[in-house]
Parts: structure tokens; C-alpha cells; sequence
């Protein structure tokens, strides 16, 4: 067994998300989607590109090809977490899934627009990666602390990440800013930006790798065990479905989370496309954004600890419904800088106790931990497939981000009535 609630332990479990958050910094949310608007309008002289043979806006494009990389980790992961936990593996699986990430988005400083299925095929590779790798790195929190402590630590781990990212990014946009010097173009500056995330990915991503230990099991690792994966997600499944608190919170989560993560995914290109934001503009907006949730995670780990996570939840969903409606009504950058402070404050606070409340109806003594957030990460990535999935097809149709924003309110109101429902003691404040 880990020993729980060891300081050195969980000081390097938060180092993966210092690691793996600047890849969600600088490749989904700014430098890369901007990159890639404007090389693929530059190759292809305007909004419609040519992939595979097909013409597509490639904004639709982007969004569909996040859609896509999420769904394969949908499929993959619940059996990879029924193996993991049945051999004892969860780390390895973290560490295949780290590698694979890290080294697509290293791959991404050759795309240069014209090679636009290259670009899209490492795009997608790399947000596999991320993804499944959070599967088992979410599932160490279980393990590594006790349910009273797990607001405060998943909150440092979101802290940590957003820190993280937002050093590397800064050293990334001196670059940017600075290129003359190094004597490379905009272009250039942007894929030598890719790179450098790759390489933090996997460089701090060994404190973790190296810090929090995993307890193997006496199991020779073969091909038997795809069979003994899937016994280990039924027998998990089937404990589920005796939990209703947890079937509802999972119900709850996937429409809200339908919201939470395509704003995050896509927020830069509302802002680019709808906007006609600079570069430099939407880069200071989401820099100032990561900065802000720090404060966020705290603070909404603060009101959870102090009315309860339930509270602090529907208090969170209640004010993003309020940003997508603003989203639609925004025409200016001032007011886009406004509604950026707000989705910093409440996004750490989502992210981290989503992830702690759901570690907290967990049965303290599983030994199933991965399997466990495997329906959690089943439930997460199928809400980003359909989100996304939405958003883009929404685009397609109308021709507008904002109607999609309004379609993102009515998924966080859904998740706010059913939220509503969860009850469990677990989940209660301070008397």
C-alpha cells in the first residue's frame, strides 16, 4: 500500500500537472490554435482548407479533430485501467500514453500549414496523449491521499499545473516577441514554442514518474490479461450500478463538463474568429486567465471545505451559465477580457473539485482506483466528443461561435438540475 498523505509523495504527484498543463496551455488553448489559424489561411488563402480531399473550414476542421483524438481514449482507456489495476500497472500505462503526447507535440514544430494532414494527425496524437494519460494519473489521487484531504491536494495539483504552464509559456512568448534576436520568423518562434512544451512534458513529468510509488502485483504480464481487464470493469460496473450517488454525480458531470471543456478547448478561436482579436491580445487574455485560476481552485476548495463540495459546485455552474450567455452578447475585446477574469476564477474550481468529489464517493478501500476513474474519464471524454462535437457542427450550420456558446448554457443548466439531486454525506462542509 502507498502511504497516504505523505508530503514528499504528494509533492511529486502535483508535478505532473506542472509537467503535462503547459501542453494545455500553449497547444490547446493559445499559441497552437492560433498558429494553425493563420498557417492554414496563409497555405490555403483563406478559411476552407483541403484535407484528405475534403473542403472544410479549419476552425470545424480543429474542433472535429479534438472530437476525434478524445473519442479513441474514450474507447481505449476503460480496458487499459481494467489492466492496470489488475497487474499493478497504472504507472506504466501513465507513462506510454506521457511519451506518446510529448513527442507529437515535439513533432507539431514541422507542421507549417501546407502539410495540414501531418499537422492534424500529430495534433490528434498529442491530445491522446494528454488525455489518457490523466486517466491513471487522476487515479493516483485515490491512492495517495484520504478523502479529507482531497480537495486541498487535487486543488494544489491544478494550482501546480497552471504555475507550470504558465512559466514555460512566458519563456515561450519572450521568444515569440524577441525573434529578431534569435534570428527566426513568427513561424519559426511559434513551432520552436511546440518543441520546448514537449520537452517540459516529459522532463518534469519524471518527478512524477520517479517520486509516487505503485504497488505490483504478482501477475505475469500477458495476453490473458486483456481478458482479466475486462473482468475488472465489470466487476466495477457492476458496483457502480449499486451506488446511485455516484451514477447521478456522473450524470451531472457530463453535461456540465460538456460546457467547462470546450469553452477551455476553444475560447482562443472565439476570440480570434468571432472578435478579430490580435495574436497578442488573446495570449495576454489567457495568460491573465491561468494566472487567475490559481486563485480560483483555492478559493472554491476553501467554500467546498466550507459549505461542502455540492455547494460550491452549483454555485460554479450557475455563474458559467451567466458566461455563456454574456459570450453570445460580447463584441468587444474589453468585454472579452472581463468575461476571461470570470472563467479564470471558476475554472481551476470546477476542474479540481470535479475531480476531488468524485475521488470522494469512491469506497475507501477499493483496490480498483484506475478502473474507477476510468468510467469517470469514459464519462469526461464523452462529454468533450459530444461537446466539441456540437459546438463545431452548431458553426457549421449557422455559421456563428455564438450560437454555440448559447447551446454550452443549456448543457451547464441541464447539469445544474441533476447536480442538485446528488446527495451524500461525503460531500457536506463544516458543521
Amino acid at each position: 500500500m502507498i502511504e497516504k498523505n505523505n508530503p514528499k509523495i504528494i509533492r511529486a504527484w502535483t508535478m505532473y500537472d506542472w509537467a503535462n498543463s503547459a501542453y494545455n496551455l500553449v497547444i490547446t488553448s493559445t499559441i497552437f490554435p492560433i498558429y494553425y489559424n493563420q498557417a492554414t489561411r496563409k497555405a490555403f488563402g483563406g478559411e476552407t482548407v483541403e484535407f484528405l480531399g475534403m473542403n472544410i473550414e479549419n476552425t470545424v476542421l480543429y474542433t472535429y479533430a479534438i472530437s476525434f483524438a478524445f473519442l479513441v481514449v474514450l474507447i481505449m482507456s476503460p480496458l487499459l485501467a481494467g489492466i492496470a489495476d489488475f497487474g499493478g500497472r497504472k504507472k506504466l500505462f501513465m507513462q506510454i500514453f506521457s511519451y506518446l503526447g510529448a513527442f507529437a507535440c515535439m513533432s507539431l514544430a514541422l507542421f507549417t500549414g501546407e502539410n495540414i494532414e501531418f499537422g492534424i494527425s500529430m495534433a490528434v496524437l498529442a491530445m491522446m496523449g494528454y488525455a489518457g494519460s490523466l486517466v491513471f494519473y487522476n487515479a493516483f489521487l485515490h491512492d495517495i491521499v484520504t478523502p479529507d484531504q482531497t480537495d486541498n491536494v487535487s486543488a494544489r495539483g491544478y494550482s501546480m499545473g497552471y504555475i507550470g504552464s504558465v512559466i514555460l509559456f512566458i519563456l515561450n512568448l519572450i521568444m515569440i516577441k524577441n525573434k529578431e534576436l534569435f534570428g527566426i520568423t513568427d513561424g519559426q518562434a511559434a513551432r520552436l514554442s511546440f518543441a520546448t512544451t514537449g520537452l517540459w512534458w516529459i522532463g518534469f513529468a519524471q518527478v512524477m514518474f520517479f517520486g509516487v510509488p505503485e504497488v505490483r502485483k504478482s501477475v505475469q504480464f500477458t495476453s490473458k490479461m486483456i481478458t482479466k481487464g475486462y473482468q475488472e470493469l465489470f466487476k466495477v460496473l457492476g458496483q457502480i450500478r449499486q451506488q446511485s450517488t455516484i451514477q447521478t454525480y456522473l450524470v451531472a458531470f457530463f453535461f456540465y463538463n460538456m460546457g467547462v471543456q470546450t469553452i477551455m478547448l476553444l475560447a482562443a478561436t472565439f476570440g480570434e474568429k468571432e472578435l478579430h482579436m490580435e495574436s497578442n491580445q488573446l495570449i495576454t487574455t489567457v495568460l491573465v486567465l491561468q494566472l487567475i485560476a490559481v486563485a480560483g481552485s483555492f478559493a472554491f476548495a476553501w467554500v467546498s471545505k466550507k459549505y461542502g463540495n455540492k455547494i460550491a459546485i452549483i454555485t460554479m455552474l450557475v455563474i458559467w451559465i451567466g458566461v455563456c450567455l454574456a459570450a453570445y452578447k460580447v463584441t468587444t475585446s474589453n468585454e472579452f477580457y472581463a468575461l476571461a477574469v470570470v472563467i479564470g476564477l471558476i475554472m481551476g474550481g470546477i476542474q479540481s473539485l470535479s475531480r476531488a468529489t468524485y475521488s470522494k464517493l469512491i469506497p475507501e478501500n477499493t483496490h480498483d482506483s484506475a478502473s474507477y476513474f476510468s468510467f469517470y474519464d469514459v464519462v469526461e471524454k464523452s462529454s468533450i466528443v459530444l461537446g466539441t462535437f456540437c459546438y463545431g457542427l452548431l458553426e457549421q450550420l449557422t455559421g456563428s461561435m455564438r450560437n454555440s456558446a448559447l447551446l454550452l448554457g443549456l448543457f451547464f443548466l441541464i447539469g445544474l438540475v441533476i447536480m442538485n439531486r446528488v446527495v451524500s454525506p461525503a460531500l457536506k462542509g463544516e458543521k
